[in-house]
């Protein structure tokens, strides 16, 4: 049976086809008023190139970037919140963290953009104590109904429901959950304890806002997606990528959206990811750079790394969730470069997307963007672009340039341009270090891979700022992240707040850690049942989430085998501080350690798309992929006689030198002068230094 997976980015979506025949890869504009229909006519287009129809798609594994956009766009649904009395202003205080410690101009987004208006934010009486989840206080029934009533009056359809203490004990929040389905059928409600079910008010509620801030939008995208499909004759399951690298399906992504929130960029770390193990390089920076961001992120020694939850930010709100290690900058091919008030050059963040898109798209774009600048460059061939099915305008691509930067500040179309090229590569060089020497990781060890429609245009100067080892460019480079989506499992996490002291367990606290285990074992079980995954090919991992006392943050330790007793709890501490050690460098052995929550992961292993060998090369000249010879200005202003390759037509162990540029429908190589570019067992291409040791 065959399998799609389809990434949406912000200009095109990217789509790969698994059947029996081979692997077939398409690209399609993104429809951005609704990313459905893109999806859908992908979908169908992509199943007549490989020539099935579309009923034999057994599997769609969708990235998507609909709740991330709504988090940018600031165009979530109007919530209400109900919680406890006293509390009704913690989303407005969060924590006192300045985002800029010495700025006197800053924005704090949880106060300029609530997730939730505070005449929204309802106080009601009830209260739950610490530690053991006792009722202080009876939920006040009535005055759940009075909220749900103003609520109704001002049109609000999506609530949240957050109590002190819930992680405790969630009575109060579940039946506040029952009040508001019976006063207001319909609506959307989070519970901050189904969301987040750990300690920390602040970023529990915010959790939980966030989840009902873009899950009415979230949830209509992926029903109407999933309904377009089966109109168009797609019978095959829908699974979306969450935001951790798991698989799920539409149903619980709809209830859980902010599981989704970087949903999009996943999938293309996992592809990187595995790009790296076929090409037996386990230390990979990836870079996947789209129409309109780029995501950067660092994979040591084949592992794909988790963010800290302290750093689970999306658009200035904490969110806890479990997120791939990665960072976004505004940073693609239709990134628009302008000279603002005071007449300084910038490139980005704002994006021209796909409508109209960069000037070259003749859709009405007049602003340059980076691809236009690549187009006068010569590193573009307009008539190249998408294997010629996307027209280019050279004209308009140097008249923008000209227009907007080159005459303002005097200089010449050139000069402008690689302005352009020089300024979005070093913000995307700034991003690199942040993920990796800022974290105590070498750059000169790894090797970039550059990715996404725009990714290997940038490949080797981004490897030359950060003085990375050398390029890894992939298969298929504009479709890497949705390969990705075709690498990874069916996944769920449950978590449970179990605050004890590791040192101190004695039998009614291990008990406690048990019973805490063995539940969320079996929530996980539940939901992995429900997708018809047997018990006999579950996958269920229990981790504790620990700190010295005290700390601020909790990591992750390994549990041991089975039921934790008095003579192995002390593995768990010792686990703890291993990880420590790992992370900041150093640890204190002797030191209290504090479990703060459990965590269960359950997996379902999906198979894995088979990239297929090429053939080797037989010694003869590469001049055989040879296309034509163009002018291309490389980075040191210098303007060459640049041979085209068509990439696929290069054979395993082919070296190209540079200068040289490696065409192919969904993204274009440059292979600057003092380079070699070598094609590889699969089709993937290292780029390295002439003379540099392999």
């Amino acid at each position: 049976m065959a399998r799609i997976g389809v990434d949406v980015g912000g200009t095109n979506t990217d789509l790969v086809l698994e059947t029996a025949a081979g692997v077939f890869y398409h690209k399609v504009p993104t429809t951005l008023k609704n990313q459905s229909i893109g999806v859908v006519e992908g979908v169908q287009r992509i199943c007549e190139m490989a020539g099935i129809p579309a009923s034999e798609v057994e599997t769609i594994v969708h990235g998507t970037t609909t709740a991330t956009n709504i988090t940018i766009e600031n165009n979530g649904s109007d919530c209400g919140m109900i919680t406890s009395e006293g509390f009704r202003d913690i989303l407005h205080i969060g924590r006192h963290k300045r985002p800029h410690n010495f700025s006197l101009h800053f924005d704090v987004p949880w106060q300029s953009r609530p997730l939730v208006k505070r005449r929204n934010r309802i106080a009601v009486a009830e209260r739950i104590v610490p530690p053991t989840g006792e009722i202080a206080t009876p939920l006040d029934e009535q005055a759940v109904r009075a909220a749900c009533a103003l609520f109704r009056r001002r049109g609000i359809d999506s609530v949240v429901i957050g109590f002190m203490f819930a992680f405790l004990n969630d009575a109060h929040e579940r039946r506040a959950r029952e009040i508001v389905q019976e006063e207001m059928p319909g609506a959307y409600v989070t519970l901050a304890s189904e969301v987040a079910n750990v300690m920390r008010e602040y970023e529990r509620f915010s959790t939980a806002a966030m989840n009902s801030y873009v899950g009415p939008k979230t949830a209509f995208y992926l029903r109407d997606l999933e309904a377009r499909l089966r109109e168009a004759g797609v019978q095959s399951r829908l699974r979306i990528i969450q935001s951790n690298g798991g698989v799920s399906t539409v149903g619980a992504c709809a209830r859980r959206p902010v599981r989704i929130l970087m949903s999009g960029p996943a999938g293309g770390v996992i592809g990187g990811a595995s790009e790296g193990e076929m090409a037996g390089t386990g230390n990979i920076i990836t870079v996947d750079i789209g129409g309109t961001s780029a995501d950067i992120s660092t994979i040591p020694g084949h592992q794909i790394k988790m963010m800290n939850p302290r750093d689970t930010f999306v658009s200035g709100h904490p969110v806890l969730t479990p997120m791939i290690d990665l960072v976004t900058i505004g940073a693609g091919g239709g990134s628009v470069a302008h000279i603002d008030a005071a007449g300084g050059f910038h490139v980005g963040p704002r994006s021209a997307g796909s409508e109209p898109g960069p000037a070259c798209y003749g859709r009405g774009g007049t602003e340059p963007t980076v691809t236009d600048a690549q187009i006068v460059l010569g590193r573009l061939d307009p008539d190249m672009a998408l294997g010629g099915d996307l027209a280019l305008d050279a004209g308009l691509a140097r008249r923008a340039v000209e227009e907007k930067i080159a005459r303002p500040l005097g200089l010449t179309v050139t000069e402008a341009a690689l302005g352009i090229i020089r300024i979005i590569n070093s913000s995307m060089a700034l991003a690199i270090r942040s993920n990796s020497v800022a974290r105590g990781i070498d750059p000169r060890q790894f090797s970039i891979m550059p990715f996404g429609g725009a990714g290997p245009l940038h490949g080797v100067a981004l490897a030359e700022a950060v003085s990375a080892r050398d390029v890894l460019v992939p298969v298929a480079p504009g479709i890497t992240a949705a390969v990705g989506l075709l690498k990874t499992d069916l996944q769920y996490e449950h978590t449970e707040a179990v605050i004890i002291e590791l040192a101190g367990a004695g039998p009614a606290a291990l008990a406690r850690i048990n019973g805490a285990a063995g539940a969320l074992r079996e929530k996980v079980a539940r939901e992995l049942d429900g997708d018809g995954i047997p018990r006999e090919a579950q996958r269920i991992e229990i981790l504790a989430e620990c700190r010295y006392h005290g700390q601020g943050f909790e990591l992750r330790a390994a549990m041991p085998d089975g039921p934790v007793t008095a003579a192995n709890v002390a593995a768990i501490a010792e686990s703890f501080h291993d990880r420590h050690h790992q992370d900041y460098g150093y640890s204190y052995r002797d030191a209290p350690v504090e479990l703060i929550t459990l965590r269960a992961i359950g997996t379902a292993a999906a198979r894995r798309i088979a990239i297929p060998a090429i053939p080797a090369t037989d010694g003869s000249s590469p001049d055989r992929a040879l296309l034509f010879v163009r002018p291309t200005t490389f980075d040191d202003g210098r303007t060459l006689e640049t041979p085209r390759y068509d990439r696929a037509k290069l054979l395993a162990g082919d070296v190209v030198p540079g200068p040289a540029i490696l065409v192919q429908h969904d993204a274009t190589t440059l292979v600057p002068p003092g380079y070699l570019a070598e094609t590889l067992a699969h089709g993937n291409t290292r780029i390295r230094r002439a003379g540099q040791d392999q």
